[in-house]
């Protein structure tokens, strides 16, 4: 797509957060405001649960995990920075709609219903049938809007044809994707659904998430989470055997310059390497968070001072999150 074509040869400056050259898209201020996630919610109890793993069936922590339904509405809730700062990192990178675009892993469709009220196709795809149903019943509210497909499937295998997308979401797949092998095939049939010059955003959780939620939430101070920890920084194959309901589920937790290398060999073309909460992580779940995201002005000035920061190589691991954006050739 020629609108993105000032993007190569920049990959550098990008890195570091620079803002791409290409077209911006339009109408996207809205995200910086408060999100009302209500209008996205369904009766949990009415849908069926159904199938739950494509072919990660062994994995029932995960699926036990996700079939609490707690996803759908996270990200109105202490994931709201996540998905602020998310929105606004694939504002400034997604071409301008209507696009064809394919969520993978996009769970409830918190992503994909807002994208395609701007406009785009829509197509998400989810291993856990409980979101999948979530997704359709939020479409089925918003038919003026709706999503253009909705179905239980695998990253690792798209149901997609080469060269059909123009941007691929991946903002979960790659947290429980936990061998190396996995990763490298859902990222490669990203980028056999791309077309070419279409844009990927992948979304990690940094090898040091765990470290940060024990010291800022206390969790280091119950019996089991330091042994977690330890393993965390070490192989980042993050286990919760237990199922305490806040130590999160079986992931893979990255480094920074893992992610970068992992996208690179897929044979993508780098943009950006950006922190999505970035330092704002430190507030999370102090209170002060919700202080800083309630009015507006503080706001403002808390994502002002993410965003100076959001690229900078030596700080990327201390945000909870990381998102690589590339290119597909």
């Amino acid at each position: 797509m020629a609108r993105r074509a000032p993007l190569r040869g920049r990959v550098g400056a990008l890195a570091l957060g620079e803002e791409p050259l290409g077209q911006r898209r339009p109408a996207r201020e809205r995200f910086l405001e408060p999100v009302d996630l209500q209008e996205v919610q369904t009766d949990h109890a009415a849908i069926q649960p159904g199938l739950r793993l494509v072919a990660m069936a062994d994995e029932h922590d995960i699926a036990a995990y996700y079939d609490r339904g707690d996803e759908q509405g996270r990200l109105g809730d202490w994931g709201r920075l996540e998905f602020l700062r998310t929105r606004e990192l694939l504002a400034r990178y997604l071409p301008a709609p209507p696009a064809v675009v394919l969520d993978v892993g996009g769970a409830a469709g918190v992503y994909a219903l807002a994208l395609a009220r701007e406009g785009d196709e829509m197509h998400l795809l989810d291993p856990i049938a409980l979101h999948v149903e979530q997704a359709r019943a939020a479409s089925d509210a918003q038919r003026d809007a709706a999503l253009a497909s909705a179905e239980v499937g695998d990253a690792r295998q798209l149901p997609l044809a080469d060269a059909s997308a123009d941007v691929v979401l991946m903002l979960g797949p790659l947290y429980h994707l936990t061998e190396a092998v996995d990763r490298a095939r859902a990222l490669h049939e990203a980028r056999r659904v791309l077309r070419p010059g279409g844009l990927l955003a992948a979304a990690a959780i940094s090898r040091f998430a765990s470290t940060m939620d024990g010291l800022f939430r206390g969790f280091l101070l119950e019996p089991g989470f330091e042994a977690l920890v330890a393993r965390d920084v070490a192989e980042g194959q993050h286990r919760n055997p237990d199922g305490h309901p806040r130590w999160f589920t079986t992931a893979y937790f990255h480094r920074p310059d893992e992610l970068a290398r992992e996208v690179a060999t897929a044979g993508f073309e780098l943009q950006a390497l950006l922190a999505v909460e970035g330092l704002a992580t430190m507030l999370d779940d102090t209170g002060a968070l919700d202080d800083w995201l309630d009015d507006p002005t503080r706001r403002e000035l808390l994502l002002r001072a993410i965003r100076r920061t959001e690229g900078e190589p030596s700080l990327l691991g201390a945000s909870s999150h990381m998102l690589a954006l590339a290119t597909a050739p």
